[in-house]
């Protein structure tokens, strides 16, 4: 099958001829439909995941059909489609039998432990316990969105941030997440505030539901401007891209009791950023991270695409083939596409 393949980090992937994949007792492979192109697949390939082992296979956010089924399957046949979390569990450690699989102590996650969905197939495990039904209407490339953008924002706003009707939720960085996040919380009630510095990224953000925006170039203080909008502070703050000065602005703008959500990676140099811990203890702040769904939550957001409150493929901005996924993936430190870019064409 052919597969975008990196042989050292920070070097410039190839599209190669890799051995098709079988699936295990419990697995299957997915013939991959769509895959999305993640900024933490560029954090893979720059090297700043532990867990990766050259040469290597990226892509984390999948939708596809069923090809091959393990002899142990039972709920999955040839010909379903599905997609699947990031982090794919094991159901047997303390985490999953206590319903969070997405922390799980021994989990698989396609594009990282394991080769992934920059290819023509992908073996997944664990199929009965991690694979999700897609509706039948329901595109493949809207579908790819789901696995680690729009799933991860939907549990940091709602379960995580527990955002509510009514209350100003902050969003800090307009990319995949960030929209992402924008849009469900204000499909959920909330009154939300996007902050970027792209001016074409806060327009996006406005149209999916953003009551106001910031640029973050054009102020001189972020937390005071999101005070100011909110007339005391964000009720919910999400840091959406992981950097030391947006996790920072995150914290700094909530007003008391209010909850910070960490969404977006701080690896390498930005893994210690800096926290106004004395604002933590003195506003009884909390402050909590929030990594991918587990499979057994995507009803609730599923339900809600179906009910029309969430258009997730409003989000995509580009579509584009395997070959093309190389230059995409390498650029997307560069924070120029907007929206969502989705491999389309294998």
């Amino acid at each position: 099958m052919r597969a975008v393949l990196y042989e050292a980090f920070a070097e410039p992937p190839r599209l190669a001829n890799v051995p098709d994949p079988a699936p295990e007792p419990h697995g299957v492979v997915v013939r991959v439909r769509a895959t999305g192109v993640c900024r933490s697949d560029w954090h893979g390939w720059m090297g700043h995941d532990p867990d990766i082992r050259l040469p290597h296979v990226p892509g984390h956010e999948l939708a596809g059909v069923v090809e091959a089924v393990g002899r142990e399957v039972r709920n999955w046949r040839p010909g379903d489609r599905v997609t699947v979390p990031f982090v794919c569990a094991c159901g047997e450690c303390p985490q999953c039998q206590t319903g969070h699989q997405q922390v799980c102590d021994h989990q698989f996650q396609p594009g990282f432990t394991h080769w992934g969905s920059f290819a023509e197939c992908v073996a997944l495990p664990r199929a009965d316990l991690n694979l999700v039904a897609l509706p039948e209407d329901m595109a493949f490339d809207t579908a790819a969105s789901l696995g680690c953008r729009f799933a991860t924002s939907f549990r940091a706003v709602v379960d995580q941030g527990r955002a509510g009707a009514g209350q100003w939720v902050a969003v800090h960085g307009c990319g995949g997440v960030g929209l992402s996040a924008i849009m469900i919380a204000s499909a959920v009630g909330a009154n939300v505030i996007g902050i970027d510095i792209a001016d074409d990224k806060l327009a996006l953000a406005r149209e999916l539901g953003a009551a106001a925006t910031i640029n973050a170039n054009a102020v001189a203080d972020v937390a005071e401007a999101v005070i100011e909008v909110t007339k005391g502070g964000a009720h919910v703050s999400l840091d959406a891209l992981g950097a030391p000065t947006t996790c920072f602005n995150s914290v700094a703008c909530l007003r008391k009791r209010g909850r910070h959500v960490q969404v977006g990676l701080t690896l390498a140099g930005q893994s210690a950023p800096r926290v106004p811990m004395a604002k933590v203890i003195a506003n009884e702040l909390e402050l909590v991270g929030s990594h991918g769904m587990p499979a057994h939550r995507y009803g609730a957001m599923l339900d809600m695409v179906r009910s029309g409150k969430l258009r997730p493929e409003r989000l995509i901005g580009a579509r584009i083939s395997l070959e093309q996924s190389i230059a995409a993936l390498m650029a997307m430190d560069a924070f120029e596409a907007v929206g969502v870019t989705v491999v389309t064409r294998f």
